[in-house]
């Protein structure tokens, strides 16, 4: 039984029967899902994420299952990573956005020092990416990069490097036998581009339920279709694209923002090594934004370059996009899986001014 990675709660079991959980024809597609991003028999596979988490832990498995031999890396450190592989010959690995940040935030003698010409697929979910960033990494490692979107629950898309040169920004378009709709809140079906609760539905994927939490289960359905919770749309040509999580999304005036976006055009600074964006409670607009900063390494905090983040945001997105205010911190809190858990400087801002967070 695997277990959610709980940045909006405790983590949640997703059980499955113990009979009738993947049709044949299921098996057979996940085989062929692996196969997709290049894996082959006797490849190496690096998982640098913990293997109680869904997407390394099936990775490494069904890596297992094509013949290919695997090594474990305790603890994620970009430099670490560059030398394993260097050292064993990896063919492919799984990461998150958050490790492709800090990739790239070595200096380039570390980078291009590196020995990582075995290297045939680097596969990434967990949470969105911005565009700067996988264009970044694309340009560095070659056309490699793949991408696809899922859950504990399941997966839904996938897109090749080439594929998403062509439509930067998505995350692909659905499986085979699977089926991505965009729903509002009442469970209408929406037009393409606009933004709603993205639903998807495959063989065995309604099976599962949230262990002990009923309610819990009915309330991620409609139909065969399910949900976790991430906003996002389809473009004409089924393309989808994702913007947040529908728990992380602020409201502002009456307007929806995003942060990853904001996030996104943060990480194109050059001062900043992570970043988390939220939104506080507010008076006169109901929700404002904060940013949450760490500088890299040689960079002090300063009044100074808080204002020149702000003002940075305002020349790259729309101007009520841009936080009101920048707190820096020595870390932020990340899962062992590196996805970012807004819910703790949440709390941690709630305690701190003794304002209560709205919903």
């Amino acid at each position: 039984m695997l277990y959610t990675s709980g940045t909006t709660g405790f983590p949640k079991g997703v059980r499955r029967p113990l009979t009738g959980g993947y049709p044949e024809e299921g098996l057979q597609s996940l085989t062929a899902f692996f196969r997709s991003f290049g894996f082959q028999p006797g490849d190496v596979h690096l998982v640098v994420s913990p293997l109680y988490h869904a997407a390394p832990g099936g990775f490494a498995l069904n890596s297992l299952h094509l013949g290919q031999t695997i090594v474990i890396m305790d603890k994620f450190d970009p430099e670490t990573a560059l030398q394993l592989i260097e050292r064993y010959k990896i063919n492919n690995t799984h990461m998150v956005p958050t490790m492709f940040y800090r990739l790239l935030h070595l200096p380039e003698e570390v980078r291009s020092g590196a020995d990582i010409s075995s290297l045939r697929s680097v596969v990434h979910a967990g949470a969105p990416c911005a565009v700067e960033v996988k264009r970044r990494m694309i340009d560095w490692l070659s056309p490699i990069v793949y991408e696809y979107y899922g859950a504990s629950e399941g997966s839904a898309s996938r897109i090749s490097p080439q594929e998403w040169l062509e439509h930067p920004g998505s995350v692909g378009r659905a499986l085979p036998g699977v089926s991505i709709k965009i729903l509002n809140e009442d469970g209408q079906e929406l037009s393409p581009g606009e933004v709603g609760l993205v639903y998807f539905g495959a063989p065995g994927s309604d099976l599962f339920e949230y262990y002990k939490d009923p309610a819990k289960t009915v309330a991620t359905r409609r139909g065969n279709l399910i949900t976790v919770g991430d906003l996002g749309y389809l473009d004409e040509d089924g393309w989808l694209y994702l913007s947040d999580r529908r728990t992380d999304m602020i409201l502002s005036g009456g307007v929806n923002i995003y942060p990853a976006e904001i996030e996104a055009r943060l990480m194109e600074h050059g001062a900043v090594a992570d970043v988390a964006v939220i939104g506080i409670p507010d008076p006169e607009w109901g929700q404002r934004v904060i940013a949450f900063i760490q500088p890299r390494v040689g960079i002090s905090p300063s009044d100074a370059l808080a204002k020149e983040l702000i003002e940075w945001c305002r020349v790259g997105i729309a101007t009520y996009k841009a936080p009101r205010a920048i707190e820096f911190r020595s870390e932020l809190p990340r899962s062992a899986a590196g996805k970012m858990q807004r819910r703790i400087l949440r709390d941690q801002y709630t305690q701190n001014t003794g304002t209560p967070e709205k919903n």
